[in-house]
């Protein structure tokens, strides 16, 4: 038969992936196409190849289509068009129904070229090139390797696709081979292989899952929320859809392979799309081979699959660890020696419970961050509003949070909310849900009780101290625990130290949310970046430990008297010191690596060796320098607070000097882990391997002299190339010399390189060894860890001052921008006074040239309390009332403030109530917000709180607007007797001077007002708006308008409007006119009382 046609029947892409859904079928097929198809198919495959072109004169089989009792029978095929066939029996995707017409069609697509016999449609040949067997093996072939059917039908399949392609791109377009197939499909597929007796070759069906592939459906099983990234060989893969979220995310291709989509990334880039992948939000484990090959090899399972399990799991939260925190050159740390993080990445787990008796709701909260060790707990009354958790929220800026399954409506909202705070994906919360019986008590306590039982540590918490935390405390320390322990980082939850609570009332100034938004402390409102923020102004600090720390100092101001002062004493000694001992300790800050999460991941038994040495020399350097400078601190440093951090710790950081001394500089840097330990004397494991190792070493050397005498070489040595060692090199011209019993190893044109059976049997336990100690090596490098990681409380407190220190110089730096003034704090007293003060951020953005107006506030408890502020739009306004409350959080963090003179006394709150937006997620209106964040602040707010109200009622009528302001106004007056900011447009609240003379005065933001010319006005019947020059400085008074006209003009409103406008606002002003005049006529005729006052009533009236 001609070769053409026995060419034409290829191997095509099997029906069952064909219509591959969630798993695929565990049937093999293959078909004979066109040349065409065979064509495309074999240039996307690459490595496909031609079927033989012998003719064995096989007998014709029928291959059936069995679906669910409807059978469609092929014709027979004949040698001339297929070589081989075979019974097959395929199970549809599409359930009872059976399979619809236009996956008939499709078949029709994959049949091959022949005479067609008997109503026979169709011919459907097997994939593959393998040759059936001759007659006498045909049946015991088809009964013994017939493939096993599924045991489940799978209703999740996809359904087949309309593509008027060819083959493979049907394939490409049509379906997605991208889930991992049901449980009951493991293991199911078999291989197609002939009887003993038959030497005929046979390929493996490719619908039958690789034992790679039966080893990721298991892992995945395992781990069904996690990405995977499996380690083979020199890369890692990622398999199902797994490959096609890893590809989307990371922009790299993703093709099929075998049964499943498959994508794939190179080893040493791992650290780089793990944390893309992270950063998205995904959980992503890394599966690594736990075999090595030698050891493997001598092993009897050396045929089997490498074993691979899951080394570790990260998320936003969870970033630590040698894969993910690659170390830079060490002289590369002005970046902070490895990949830079947040300044926080906190996980936040809450809780809530529901006091039905007091109808009240108790949220808990736990946040950790396992980068560092912080743990923070926290147990607090909230509102419909959810306004206090909001403000920790804040605070705590996580990156992850757990919530239970069962989580309140309202909290849920706030949640996405804050999650989808930013619009870019890679900066968003991540929020993952848990089952609800992990935040019960019962199970919480259980949990815990568990893990602090067997806690042997020094320095470790105690059951009965978490049995005294407060039960919505627990309730989220059960989960955490749970959850840490799926990642190997719940050690931080173990330590005593650790722990603090968020907030107590004596431990700081109170900033709620708002407080936190309007004032812009954290972040600016118009893109969420820092710069722009008050944290802007004040972070100068050097350190990523000292960053962190600044921000907490920023977000929670002192109100301790004592505490602020040393803080002040140390800053104003830094400013004006000219010591060189504190210059050189400021350059001992700069270029210092992340020390204290460098630590953490040493905690964690999770640092790499570069990252160990990097962090430890850091250590060692900084305790032998300040050691040095002891004597000089002692003798020109006065302030207490610096000298106590100063000298207290060279000592702390004694213990990194021992374990540096161990290290091998060389080794550690290049991550030579058998290399590392320059003493074996204190590892006694590693010094018997290496002695067993050089014992190897010396026989096979001793080895050479045989070879010698042997070969009659008398200079012989072994040669190594491509990483093989120990080669006998000869000439192929004397390669008859060669033993017979020598196994060739490669050659060239020249040469021939062997090994006797000696160097076989030696080599082979030589590489079994080196891989032996690598394994030794890792385990006594991990208990290295955990000795390094027993001084790993005093180290964090060295690294506290450390980062103190940091903060204290950034103050410092503040305190240098010139006009800046220490405030002078009253303890026992209820008084603002600012003289010149300014608005830090406007006027550091503004710069030199355009300076910023300065302003005197003055507010006594006793006295005039409240400010009533008015003025034109755009005046400054809310900038004042912004400005009065910084300047109060900068005093009270220690800061030098912008002002030439401030006197204040200790507020232990700011509250405010600013601007104007609705929340549609939480289904609140404009006003509603106003009001709500109002009614939390009559709730909260003490005679000790600064009170800020900016224009609070303008989200409804005029007068239900005046009404509610004027009332919450003689509220704060009357009854809080807080010190209070109100900004208003509504006139009628200044009256409020008359009825509280003493305690109330009433402001106005100056300008100058150019009236326009009335005679060139009336010409056309054409009003013109005012022109208004702001001044920008606080006058004593009220402002009669607001002039929001000349706003309108600013804001290129068209002419033809602001003159519609302007006239308007004429007859509405003449018609309040004329009533106030009226009303004002009949007050005094209704108070006449005599004929004489009723004549000059009338005399003055004419």
């Amino acid at each position: 038969m001609p070769k053409s046609l026995k060419k034409s029947c290829t191997s095509q892409t099997s029906i069952s992936r064909y219509f591959g859904g969630r798993s695929s079928s565990g049937v093999s097929d293959s078909q004979c196409g066109i040349n065409k198809i065979r064509a495309e198919h074999q240039l996307s495959r690459g490595k496909k190849k031609l079927s033989h072109d012998v003719d064995f004169g096989l007998p014709t089989k029928r291959a059936k289509l069995s679906v669910q009792g409807q059978q469609v029978e092929d014709s027979d095929c004949e040698p001339a068009s297929c070589q081989s066939t075979k019974k097959t029996t395929l199970t549809s995707s599409r359930g009872p129904a059976g399979l619809c017409f236009s996956t008939l069609e499709k078949l029709k697509g994959f049949t091959c070229s022949a005479e067609p016999s008997d109503g026979a449609t169709s011919k459907i040949c097997d994939r593959g090139s393998s040759i059936w067997p001759p007659l006498d093996v045909t049946d015991h072939l088809s009964n013994k390797n017939r493939l096993p059917q599924p045991e489940e039908e799978h209703e999740d399949e996809e359904e087949v696709k309309e593509k008027g392609s060819s083959g493979l791109a049907a394939l490409k377009q049509g379906f997605r081979l991208s889930q991992f197939a049901k449980s009951g499909r493991e293991g199911k597929g078999a291989e197609l292989s002939p009887p003993s007796d038959s030497s005929v070759p046979s390929k493996r069906s490719k619908n039958v899952y690789t034992p790679l592939e039966q080893q990721v459906i298991q892992l995945k099983q395992q781990h069904k929320d996690a990405l995977l990234a499996v380690e083979c060989g020199y890369k890692y893969r990622f398999f199902g859809e797994d490959a096609e979220i890893a590809a989307k995310e990371l922009n790299i291709v993703c093709s099929l392979d075998h049964n499943f989509m498959t994508c794939s990334i190179p080893t040493h880039r791992l650290f780089v799309h793990v944390r893309r992948l992270v950063s998205h939000g995904h959980k992503v484990g890394v599966v690594k081979q736990t075999e090595t090959s030698a050891i493997k090899a001598s092993g009897a399972n050396r045929n089997a699959l490498f074993a691979r399990q899951l080394s570790a799991l990260y998320t936003k939260s969870t970033l630590v660890g040698e894969d993910v925190n690659p170390v830079c050159r060490l002289g590369d740390v002005e970046e902070g020696g490895r990949v830079l993080d947040p300044p926080d990445c906190f996980l936040l787990c809450i809780s809530e419970s529901w006091d039905k008796l007091k109808k009240q709701l108790t949220v808990g909260l736990v946040a950790v961050q396992p980068s560092t060790g912080d743990v923070l707990l926290d147990c607090f009354p909230d509102g419909q509003s959810r306004s206090e958790l909001e403000g920790r929220v804040l605070k705590i800026n996580p990156v992850e949070i757990l919530v239970p399954s069962d989580l309140s409506e309202q909290t849920h909202r706030l949640l996405q909310s804050i999650a989808n705070a930013s619009a870019q994906a890679d900066d968003r919360v991540r929020v993952e849900t848990r089952d609800s019986a992990q935040f019960e008590f019962a199970s919480a306590m259980n949990t815990a009780t568990e893990f602090y039982c067997h806690s042997q540590e020094k320095g470790s918490r105690s059951l009965s101290s978490v049995a005294s935390l407060e039960s919505p405390v627990i309730c989220c320390l059960g989960p955490l625990i749970q959850y840490l322990q799926e990642f190997n980082l719940e050690r931080v939850l173990r330590s005593e130290s650790s722990f603090r609570p968020l907030s107590r009332e004596s431990d700081g100034m109170i900033l709620s949310a708002a407080t936190l938004r309007n004032l812009e402390i954290l972040n600016n409102q118009t893109d969420g970046g820092v710069k722009g923020s008050l944290l802007w102004v004040l972070d100068h600090t050097r350190t990523p430990f000292g960053k962190r720390l600044m921000r907490k100092w920023v977000s929670q101001p002192l109100t301790d008297p004592q505490s602020l002062s040393e803080r002040q004493d140390a800053v104003q000694e830094i400013l004006l010191s000219h010591s060189l001992t504190l210059n050189s300790i400021k350059s001992l800050l700069s270029h210092l690596p992340d020390l204290e999460r460098g630590i953490c991941s040493i905690y964690h038994k999770k640092s790499s060796t570069q990252e160990f040495y990097l962090i430890s020399s850091g250590l060692s350097r900084l305790g032998l320098e300040l050691q040095a400078l002891l004597p000089a601190i002692q003798s020109q440093i006065s302030s207490a607070l610096l000298r106590g951090l100063l000298l207290d710790t060279p000592d702390l950081l004694a213990p990194a000097h021992s374990h540096l001394k161990v290290l091998d500089e060389k080794a550690a840097k290049l991550g030579n882990k058998t290399e590392l330990f320059s003493d074996l004397s204190g590892f006694p494991v590693l010094q018997e391997r290496r002695e067993q190792i050089q014992t190897v070493i010396n026989e096979i050397q001793d080895h050479r002299k045989e070879i010698r005498l042997m070969l009659k070489v008398p200079a012989f040595d072994y040669k190594t190339v491509s990483g093989q060692e120990f080669l006998i090199e000869v000439k192929n011209s004397l390669s008859s010399t060669v033993p017979p019993d020598w196994v060739k190893i490669s050659s060239t044109k020249a040469v021939g390189r062997y090994h006797s059976p000696f160097l076989v049997e030696h080599y082979k336990k030589l590489l079994q060894l080196r891989e032996q100690l690598l394994l030794d090596c890792q385990k006594e490098w991990t208990n290295f860890l955990d000795q390094f990681g027993e001084h790993y409380h005093t180290m964090k407190r060295a690294i506290s001052h450390l980062a103190t220190m940091d903060c204290l110089f950034s103050l410092a730096e503040v305190a240098k921008q010139g006009d800046y003034c220490r405030p002078e704090m009253c303890e026992g007293q209820r008084r603002i006074m600012i003289r010149d003060g300014r608005h830090p951020v406007i006027d550091l953005l503004m710069g030199e040239h355009n300076q910023y107006v300065p302003n005197l506030t003055e507010l006594q408890g006793d006295g005039r309390r409240t400010m009533i502020i008015t003025g034109p739009n755009m005046g400054g306004k809310s900038s004042y009332i912004r400005q009065v409350a910084l300047i109060c959080v900068m005093a009270q963090m220690g800061s030098y403030v912008p002002a030439s003179e401030a006197r204040l006394g200790m507020l232990d709150g700011i509250y405010t109530r600013m601007g104007a937006s609705d929340n549609i997620y939480k289904g609140r209106s404009t006003f509603m917000e106003e009001l709500t964040e109002a009614s939390e602040i009559m709730s909260r707010a003490t005679d000790r709180s600064l009170i800020i109200l900016d224009e609070l009622g303008r989200g409804t009528s005029t007068h239900d607007g005046i009404a509610i302001a004027y009332a919450t106004l003689e509220y704060f007056i009357r009854d809080v007797k807080s010190l209070t900011l109100f900004v208003t447009h509504y006139p009628p609240l200044c009256e409020l001077e008359r009825v509280y003379p003493e305690h109330v005065s009433n402001f106005h933001m100056a300008f100058l007002l150019n009236e326009p010319d009335i005679a060139t006005d009336t010409d056309d019947g054409e009003v013109q708006p005012e022109f208004i020059t702001f001044l920008y400085q606080l006058t004593e008074g009220a402002a009669g308008r607001s002039y929001g006209l000349n706003v309108a003009r600013l804001a290129d409103i068209p002419d033809p409007i602001l003159r519609t406008a302007a006239r308007k606002a004429r007859e509405l002003e003449s018609v309040v006119d004329a009533r106030r005049k009226n009303n004002k006529h009949l007050l005094d005729l209704l108070s006449i009382s005599d004929r004489s006052s009723l004549m000059e009533w009338l005399q003055s009236d004419s």
